[in-house]
């Protein structure tokens, strides 16, 4: 195992071992019967936002371009990911994914190299509304959109950028053109919660479904407390002072979300509670980093690289076992709540969510 800089803080960059006891299984199977289904893929480490538990002030290290992974790269990545190893759905991330000038090009071509396969992007909808029709050509399906609330100066401290207005328009624009459904992810945090029921109220009136989350040790400063986060409970709590919530819970137990039903229906809320109601067991997501490592769990930071395969020679074949070496070593779960947990070198920014 080796200790290199990608960029972004050093990391253990390694070849799979202990795979020795794998079953001949073509699917990313890990050693506590998860199979992952589900790719994100992280095409950039830039942003358009600085969002204070995602990036620092000055913005992520820049990654040299020849260690991104190129288009024809990713595309070739998918179609492995897709026919050989299993992968259902796949999500184009960052940083911010459209900051790539080269995204549709992107899309079209994992869209051809993947015919069928759901086709999504988390974004903060920056520049969107004039990229949405271009990008459900290529092939996009559907979006998910950061925005932790809809208060102008408050957006401004959070984000240290005044670019509210610029994301409902790319939100408009993502609807307008059918990328649906459209989601939004918003971030607890004791600075948001007094306007949890305006955001959900917004989601509601708009048509597009909210979702929040739980904050994570994933900030760039590594300032995250447990002892002051917001949980599930007491978002619950401040939404039903003027909501009317009924339990529904998980359709699918590998999805993150539990959702509550709004005012008797059909809208839903949904709170995906990573630190205190864990769904690691049920985890299936498999991650590739903008500079192409595999990256098996958020809070793991060994990584294994592809990027050295794909460019090596390496057959289709042999870089799907290296990722389902990484995968079989996958870890049981985060370990927030074990003592001695250490938060990973890089930051959500910078591994992609």
């Amino acid at each position: 195992m080796t200790a290199v800089s990608m960029g972004i803080p050093t990391l253990r960059l390694s070849t799979p071992s202990a795979t020795d006891d794998r079953p001949d299984e073509p699917l990313l199977l890990d050693r506590f019967g998860r199979v992952a289904r589900d790719l994100r893929i992280s095409i950039t480490e830039k942003c358009s936002l600085r969002c204070t538990y995602c990036m620092p002030a000055e913005g992520l290290p820049a990654i040299a371009p020849e260690k991104l992974l190129s288009a024809a790269e990713i595309a070739r990545v998918v179609g492995i990911a897709v026919h050989r190893l299993g992968i259902q759905d796949v999500r184009f991330t960052g940083g911010e994914p459209l900051v790539r000038r080269d995204l549709v090009d992107i899309v079209a071509r994992c869209s051809a190299a993947a015919p069928g396969v759901s086709m999504a992007m988390t974004t903060n909808a920056i520049g969107l509304d004039r990229r949405a029709r271009s990008l459900a050509e290529a092939g996009l399906t559907r979006v998910n959109v950061s925005l932790d609330t809809v208060d102008r100066r408050h957006f401004e401290t959070l984000t240290r950028r005044d670019r509210l207005p610029a994301v409902m328009a790319g939100i408009d624009g993502a609807l307008a053109e059918g990328l649906s459904p459209v989601k939004i992810n918003a971030v607890l945090m004791p600075e948001t919660l007094h306007g949890a029921t305006d955001l959900l109220a917004w989601c509601l009136d708009r048509g597009v479904r909210l979702r929040f989350i739980e904050q994570m040790p994933l900030d760039a400063d590594h300032e995250w407390d447990r002892s002051s986060m917001v949980d599930a409970e007491t978002l619950l709590d401040v939404l039903g002072r003027r909501f009317d919530l009924t339990e529904v819970g998980r359709d699918d137990p590998s999805a993150p979300a539990e959702e509550w039903e709004v005012d008797g229906g059909p809208s839903t809320v949904g709170i995906i509670a990573s630190v205190t109601r864990s769904f690691c067991s049920d985890c299936d997501r498999t991650r590739l980093t903008a500079e192409g490592t595999v990256r098996s769990c958020l809070f793991s930071d060994t990584e294994t690289d592809i990027r050295g395969a794909l460019r090596g020679g390496a057959t289709d074949e042999e870089i799907a076992d290296l990722w389902r070496g990484a995968m079989w070593n996958k870890w049981a779960g985060h370990g927030i709540d074990a003592e001695g947990f250490e938060p990973p070198a890089r930051s959500m920014g910078a591994i992609g969510g």
